[in-house]
């Protein structure tokens, strides 16, 4: 089995990424805001969003609950949209069509 790449510089981690500046967004929260929240410098989401920072799992989950989304949806969200394979003729596995 060979060496795994970083996820960091993936295009899967990219539209994570994108996924949870959606997330903030779409609550109608700055990065302050949710800063504030989450009780992290402003500079903390603003490294996570751009990627200059990991985010781990249970990071992944106060971020979504402080936005007001569930972690298993968009967990599930961000697996169909970003890293579950697709299959030939465009649609995204597991039958779901985009």
């Amino acid at each position: 089995m060979g060496a795994m790449r970083k996820s960091t510089y993936s295009g899967e981690y990219t539209c994570l990424r994108k996924r949870l500046a959606a997330i903030r967004a779409s609550a109608g929260l700055t990065q302050r805001q949710l800063a504030k929240l989450l009780d992290v410098p402003h500079s903390w989401i603003a490294k996570v969003e751009s990627g200059e920072r990991r985010i781990d799992l249970v990071e992944f989950a106060w971020f979504c609950n402080a936005c007001g989304n569930s972690p298993a949806t968009e967990a599930t969200r961000i697996l169909r949209e970003c890293m579950l394979p697709r299959r030939a003729g465009g649609s995204r596995a597991g039958g779901r069509r985009s």
